[in-house]
């Protein structure tokens, strides 16, 4: 039997980028959870969760565009 030649890996390629953890997903779908719980029950519930909601996809949005700021420019 031939002897095999170990199979070595591809050199790196991009380096993988994951966000930082952080709540405000889950807050954001609460928010959203909580104003469709508003339509049902009262106006101000309504508001509270859509406060809620707008406040956490602006903080999201920011966060995110921060992040992608942040990764190199160039990729080979």
């Amino acid at each position: 039997m031939p002897e095999h030649e170990p199979i070595s890996a591809p050199p790196p390629g991009e380096q993988v980028h994951f966000p930082l953890p952080s709540i405000v997903p889950f807050l954001n779908a609460l928010g959203l959870t909580i104003t469709i719980l508003g339509v049902t029950f009262h106006w101000v519930v309504l508001v509270l969760g859509l406060v809620l909601f707008l406040s956490t996809l602006a903080r999201w949005i920011r966060d995110t565009a921060r992040d992608i700021d942040d990764l190199p420019l160039e990729h080979h």
